[in-house]
């Protein structure tokens, strides 16, 4: 097959793809040797194959293409390539039991043989022997026969092979099909041509190389883990792409042949063909019908299973669990969910209302799908219904409803709404631990498909999942729900411990009043309290709208002045006094800090006997003032004060709030103190309030404002 007139460049690559090939062949085929047992009754052959590759790449390197000489080792690599097949035939016995296997391998050798003939014929026999000669044409035809019978042995030989032979046969099946497939190219485009290729033919050493690389592949270790696995989206663009160009080139054929028929007009014929072409592509191409007919021809012929479902839980998860900005909410998210999964570009979810119906509580796209707003409004599923398929985790095929395919006990509980609703395709339950939290209405997929069990086990299981999400959704709802009720109850909680220290406070003061009425220092004293005390519920008034303990401003306060205030209000119930007594000023709010001293005071007075003595002391270190509360009473152990002590609404005292050690602490805390206690049983207990005095604050508020410019 002379190569006449090719530019200069190509024999150039043509001789270094093939020396590459023929190093390749070389390479692989004594790696191979010792492994050729992986290949079992073929492991001679394929190593011959190997071994007259490399001779035939060698020959075109020094000889080129168009010499008689490679047209001979070309057959002689053929002859072995089919012997190889054969072999592997024989490695489970069809070579016996196959009849037209030896018929059709002796006459792809005859085929072989006569390759090399009509060669010779072209170029000694046949006058000027050009391409366009009877010899040209009937050795590029005996060439495309070997080809086209060569594939249709491979194929036969993996396709009839039983499954646990196939992982001998796939690797070398594939290095002969990839071959045969690129010389079956080759030699039809020289037939169409009426020329020889020899820009394609140049790269066939790389076609050579790649064959070397799958045989070693298929004798290496471990070679049955080895498959190649398209993804479904992979397998899906390129099969897209492969229509397209199956559809351009029709259009380019067409329109060449327009170009010779079409005599006077057949440039308009030419430019008006293409144009009507190209608009009927791009309006046809983007289809989501044509793209959704596509997808299920691909899954059905191409794929043991319809769905990839590594993928469709990857993006199930991925669209419900989403927290962009952007995002849309839960319900609608497990919508999509789901509709992503059949192409379904619409749906509805329903969920229970008060009455226990599934009514509708979402939708996604269903009116811009065409469905009615009426209809939508109508979405409820009845009593009957929702217990149907909460029991039986039922998946609604709506088309099969309608065409009659369906004779469930579901079929007379459907509402009319779901059947009139064309674009209603099927209800989908959403069950977790056997209760339906909610059910998704799908619309019709613009390629509309009869649902398989497939469809109903993958949407059964992510019903469930989808289910959880909800159902952990509806929970959290209820939390943050029951966390406000907490919280306005914790409010009535402080406001009622306040409210009862102000109402003991009034008892005691009633109580005394029957004794000391007379006292004009009594009633002196008794002014002094009730004015305090409405004070105190004023105060309390404007606390209402806080949460718990806090403080409004600090100012400097005298600490031994509050300490004596406190103890005389017990001056007429129970020992109350300040001993150590030493003058010192601390940051905080007054009130807040009398209302912890009277706490702890009161504490330690319940927690006493009658008459015992409580005491309080004041003492400074130079930068914090430290006051004492000291009792004798019956003591904590540290287990209490670990675990109980600062637990709010955890109280020892019988209608007890549970709340005044913490709310304590927490306003000390609020003013920049500290709370300690030291505590034992049977001894007493004692309290320290440590805060900062004023000169401390000022400096600990310098020290944070430079803080916060150097960050």
């Amino acid at each position: 097959m002379i190569a006449a007139g090719a530019p200069s460049i190509w024999p150039a690559i043509a001789s270094f793809s093939h020396f590459a090939g023929a190093c390749a062949a070389v390479t692989v085929g004594v790696w191979v040797w010792p492994r050729r047992a992986k290949f079992g009754l073929a492991g001679n052959a394929i190593v011959a194959s190997l071994a007259l590759t490399a001779l035939w790449c060698l020959t075109v390197a020094v000889t080129g293409g168009d010499s008689l000489e490679g047209e001979v080792a070309i057959s002689l690599r053929n002859l072995a390539y089919i012997m190889a097949v054969y072999r592997l035939f024989a490695g489970d016995g069809r070579h016996t039991s196959v009849a037209p296997v030896r018929p059709v391998v002796i006459a792809l050798g005859f085929a072989n043989f006569f390759q090399p003939l009509a060669m010779l014929i072209e170029s000694r026999i046949v006058a000027g022997g050009g391409h366009n000669g009877m010899a040209f044409h009937l050795n590029v035809m005996l060439a495309m026969l070997g080809a086209v019978g060569s594939l249709v042995l491979v194929h036969n030989l993996y396709v009839g092979a039983v499954e646990p032979f196939r992982s001998v046969l796939r690797w070398p099946a594939t290095a002969f099909a990839m071959i045969w497939g690129f010389e079956l190219n080759l030699y039809t485009a020289a037939y169409l041509g009426n020329r020889w290729p020899v820009e394609l033919a140049a790269v066939h050493g790389v076609v050579d190389i790649g064959f070397a690389v799958i045989l070693a592949i298929g004798a290496s270790h471990g070679r049955e883990a080895l498959r190649l696995r398209p993804s479904r989206a992979m397998t899906f663009h390129s099969f897209s792409l492969l229509l397209i160009g199956a559809y351009f080139l029709a259009m380019v054929g067409i329109a060449q042949w327009l170009s010779y028929a079409g005599g006077d007009f057949a440039r308009w014929l030419q430019f008006g063909f293409l144009i009507v072409a190209s608009a009927t592509a791009l309006l046809t191409l983007p289809s989501r019908r044509i793209r959704g007919w596509l997808r299920v021809t691909l899954t059905k012929h191409l794929f043991q299973h319809r769905y990839d479902y590594r993928a469709e839980w990857l993006r199930f998860t991925h669209t419900v669990s989403s927290q962009d900005e952007e995002a849309a909410p839960l319900h609608q998210r497990a919508i999509r969910a789901v509709a992503d999964i059949t192409d379904s570009p619409a749906g509805m979810l329903l969920a229970p209302n008060e009455q226990g119906e599934m009514a509708l509580a979402a939708n996604w796209h269903w009116q811009e799908n065409g469905g009615d707003a009426v209809e939508i409004a109508a979405s409820v599923l009845s009593l009957g219904l929702t217990s149907f398929l909460e029991r039986n985790g039922y998946i609604l095929d709506l088309d099969g409803l309608r065409a009659g395919r369906d004779d469930s006990d579901a079929v007379a509980k459907v509402p009319d709404w779901l059947i009139a609703d064309a674009s209603a395709w099927a209800v989908v339950p959403l069950i977790h631990f056997d209760r339906m939290v909610a059910a998704v209405v799908l619309a019709r997929p613009p390629h509309a498909r009869t649902l398989d069990w497939e469809d109903f086990d993958l949407l059964r299981v992510v019903g469930q999942q989808l289910a959880s999400y909800l159902a952990e959704h509806s929970g959290q709802q209820a939390l943050i729900e029951a966390a406000r009720f907490d919280d306005f109850h914790r409010r009535i909680a402080f406001v009622m411990h306040d409210i009862k220290n102000l109402a003991s406070q009034f008892s005691l003061l009633a109580r005394n009043a029957e004794r000391h009425a007379e006292n004009p220092a009594f009633r002196a004293d008794m002014l002094t309290t009730l004015r305090n005390s409405a004070d105190k519920l004023n105060t309390l008034i404007a606390r209402l709208s806080r949460y718990g303990a806090t403080v409004d401003q600090v100012e400097p306060v005298a600490v031994v002045a509050v300490a004596k205030q406190v103890a005389a209000g017990y001056a007429q119930g129970h020992p109350v006094s300040v001993i150590d007594r030493h003058e010192c000023d601390v940051s905080a709010n007054r009130e807040s800090l009398e209302q912890v001293l009277r706490h702890l005071v009161q504490n330690a007075v319940d927690a006493s006997e009658d008459q015992a003595p409580v005491f309080m002391s004041v003492a400074s270190d130079g930068l914090f003032c430290m006051i004492d509360v000291v009792d004798s009473g019956h003591g904590m152990s540290p287990e209490f004060i670990r675990n109980r002590l600062f637990k709010p609404f955890d109280s020892t005292k019988q209608g007890g709030f549970g709340i005044g050690a913490y709310e304590a602490r927490e306003l000390i805390k609020a003013m920049g103190g500290r709370l300690d206690v030291e505590s034992r049983v049977g001894i007493g207990s004692r309290f320290c309030i440590r805060m900062p005095l004023v000169t401390t604050a000022a400096l600990l508020k310098n020290i944070d404002d430079l803080d916060e410019k150097v960050a």
